[in-house]
């Protein structure tokens, strides 16, 4: 992986908690694709992730 891949997995990991700063964004130069793409991914594991948590609290509750 390149810097400027990890640099956007990381803005995007921090966008999701909410504590990017304006120093660590000035940091690395980023790829606006890398940061479409890695933010799309996470959204659709986060999506994943709670749907799957949600369907298993709902087969739990339901036997």
């Amino acid at each position: 992986m390149n810097n400027s891949l990890i640099a956007a997995l990381k803005a995007v990991l921090a966008g999701f908690f909410g504590v990017r700063s304006r120093k660590n964004a000035e940091q690395v130069p980023m790829k606006v694709w890398h940061i479409v793409v890695i933010g799309l991914l996470c959204a659709l594991l986060l999506a994943g992730l709670l749907f799957a948590v949600a369907r298993y609290l709902v087969v739990q509750g339901g036997g």
